[in-house]
């Protein structure tokens, strides 16, 4: 059975971590077993938000996109990825094995997503007013669909029912001093700061809002950052709804999974995206996100798409510090 070399999984690791995450914190961890082919995914316990996310859940919906994305590169460089999720009962913190073996032929179809890899951005810029064309979000469902988890582009009273939630996610955030804490350990604004390889740099944050509804998260929290303009954003911004029908860990991996191919659908397609869970991070506010007519059980993610600038890459942790080898 071939297997990988070392160099090739770096590589694939390299990839898998362009994924988004929450706060750009990439809470991910690889382990390679190089004799046996077998790659690892774990969570980062040094990478939590106890207040925002204190099940793990926005943490593992960040590995189910980043495990993803590896399965993308895998198949662009001729590789099978087999995974299983949770292998381990007892070690909950082993999120999902995949073995590598060498495809004789064509590893997948998905390795047409492969340059949207690189190409995809978290957009905190204004959008157009120009709709989505319905083919185009019905290739983005069925994205979803095919990783076991719904997308939802809700009905317009929904919408202003989910943007105002996100305004009081925002307010709640704004009165709590623990809630601001975290988010400032994830914002770069300092010359210092930005030489960091996580978190979200003051050049990524986009413009300040002077009008609009778009569910954009200022993770300047007030703060003036020099150079930083104001904008007029969407007034009917586009978005849609991440979920499963079940809330558990699994799920959680399953819809982070969906989430890593409807973004690299959308950036394959021309859309620019951003992501929103400020109304997801309170736990009174996130049962009213789901449409009670729908079969969504649980709401893990919103996604903000429309025509616009894709917006600036995000830095990344190098692979030697994210990546262990086995030899044996």
């Amino acid at each position: 059975m071939a297997t990988p070399p070392v160099a090739g999984v770096r590589g694939l690791v390299a990839a898998a971590s362009m994924a988004p995450s929450m706060h750009n914190a990439q809470p991910w961890l690889f382990e390679f077993a190089a004799a046996d082919g077998l790659l690892d995914l774990r969570a980062d316990p040094a990478r939590t938000m106890p207040i925002t996310d204190p099940r793990g859940r926005g943490a593992r919906l960040s590995c189910g996109a980043a495990l993803f994305t590896l399965r993308v590169a895998a198949a662009y460089y001729g590789w099978r990825a087999d995974h299983v999720l949770l292998p381990e009962p007892d070690d909950p913190g082993l999120l999902a094995r995949v073995c590598l073996t060498r495809a004789p032929g064509r590893a997948s179809p998905d390795d047409r997503l492969f340059p949207a890899i690189a190409r995809r951005r978290t957009s905190r810029e204004p959008f157009s007013e120009r709709p989505v064309p319905d083919d185009l979000r019905q290739a983005l469902v069925d994205a979803a669909r095919t990783e076991g988890a719904r997308l939802l582009f809700p009905d317009p009273w929904h919408v202003e029912s989910v943007l105002d939630l996100v305004d009081e996610a925002e307010q709640r955030q704004r009165a709590d001093p623990r809630a601001r804490a975290e988010l400032a350990r994830w914002t770069r604004l300092t010359e210092k700061s930005l030489a960091a390889q996580d978190g979200v740099p003051s050049y990524a944050l986009g413009p300040s809002r002077r009008y609009g509804r778009a569910p954009v998260r200022d993770f300047a929290d007030g703060a003036a950052v020099p150079g930083r303009g104001r904008a007029e954003f969407e007034r009917f911004p586009q978005i849609a709804l991440l979920g499963t029908s079940g809330d558990s860990a699994r799920d959680w991996l399953v819809a982070g999974q969906a989430l890593g191919r409807v973004l690299l659908e959308a950036t394959s397609r021309g859309l620019a995206t951003s992501l929103t869970s400020q109304a997801l991070e309170w736990r009174e506010l996130r049962r009213f996100a789901r449409d009670p007519r729908s079969a969504m059980g649980a709401v893990h993610m919103v996604l903000r798409l429309g025509y616009g600038p894709s917006g600036p890459p995000t830095p990344r942790r190098p692979v030697e510090t994210i990546l262990a080898v086995r030899a044996r």
